[in-house]
């Protein structure tokens, strides 16, 4: 097991050195912040700052006055992202109430960055809209869903999305079409520096009955082919062109693998749990290693869908499939 150190005395002093190069803003910074609490996996290092602004205005003003050689970088729930046991250096925005709204306007359904895919479906239900049933299974943020082109039960984001709103690294207000944004499998063509804040959704009227045995179905389906109960990170590659991710792990005789306290669930082997006492290294090295048998064993190089953040602890190093870099 690797043994993570607390931060010396001259690391604090730079974070709050960090802090006082930052604009004013109205929200909040939090140095020295622990970034496992905030992912679904429960491992992981600090973030140097945490920001969580106080509204889209705040974010704007944030964006446009960070001084230009401090990453930034936003995270929604953490349902789908490692964390590296060595943190994240700069500043993590973290996207709070303000950006957890919903509601339905001119037939459609408009929600923040920060709202759950979950409880956007359960908004279009309650006003008896049909077309995002498919949220419902997927346990992430619309933020999420938007960087990823996120999926599942047969639908995904490019399907229902009308325009999202992002903030470019200076500040600047976006619109965009689900064109625009280049929407494909598992991904965007957007830039990683702006920040969605919001999201309009197509949502046309339905039946409620039909809508709320629809969104049922998706659960008791998550609930017998998922491990929801155990700390993972959803699905964790991407399913090749013409091909199930989980079909060639299993093939690769990758179920119930381990490394340290990380091992590939027994119920679905495309999700990766933390079975109690794992580290971020524990996980990623796992996940190589599924890689890394399944291209030995099929000739297809899986693509992981989990975000994988942050440094890795001084002296650590992950090996990597041949030719491919971080």
């Amino acid at each position: 097991m690797i043994l993570l150190e607390r931060p010396t005395k001259p690391a604090r002093v730079a974070m709050a050195s960090l802090i006082d190069r930052l604009p004013e803003v109205r929200g909040r910074y939090d140095a020295d912040a622990d970034l496992s609490s905030m992912t679904w996996f429960r491992v992981g290092g600090k973030a140097d700052v945490v920001f969580r602004p106080a509204d889209d205005e705040d974010l704007a003003e944030f964006l446009a006055g960070v001084p230009s050689d401090v990453p930034v970088m936003v995270i929604g729930v953490g349902s789908n992202l490692l964390v590296r046991d060595g943190g994240i250096r700069g500043v993590v925005v973290r996207l709070g109430k303000s950006f957890a709204q919903v509601r339905v306007e001119d037939g459609e359904i408009v929600a923040g960055a920060g709202m759950l895919d979950a409880n956007v479906a359960a908004t279009a239900l309650r006003a008896g809209r049909t077309g995002l049933e498919f949220l419902s299974g997927i346990p992430g943020t619309i933020g999420g869903g938007l960087r990823m082109n996120a999926g599942a039960y047969g639908g995904e984001f490019k399907d229902v999305l009308v325009e999202a709103t992002a903030i470019d690294p200076l500040g600047h207000r976006h619109r965009m079409t689900p064109e625009e944004m280049g929407l494909s499998y598992r991904h965007s063509t957007v830039s990683s520096g702006w920040i969605f804040t919001s999201a309009r959704l197509k949502a046309v009227p339905g039946d409620p009955g039909q809508i709320k045995q629809a969104m049922d179905d998706i659960r008791r389906a998550r609930g017998d082919s998922q491990p929801l109960r155990d700390r993972t990170g959803g699905s964790t590659f991407a399913n090749p062109p013409g091909g199930k991710a989980w079909k060639l792990i299993d093939e690769a005789g990758c179920r119930g693998l381990r490394v340290g306290g990380a091992m590939v669930s027994e119920k679905h082997c495309n999700f990766l749990i933390n079975t109690g006492e794992a580290t971020a290294t524990d996980l990623e090295v796992l996940g190589e290693t599924v890689r890394r048998r399944v291209l030995e064993t099929s000739g297809v190089t899986l693509r992981w869908e989990i975000r994988r953040l942050g440094t890795l602890p001084e002296g650590v190093t992950i090996p990597k499939i041949e030719g491919e870099g971080r």
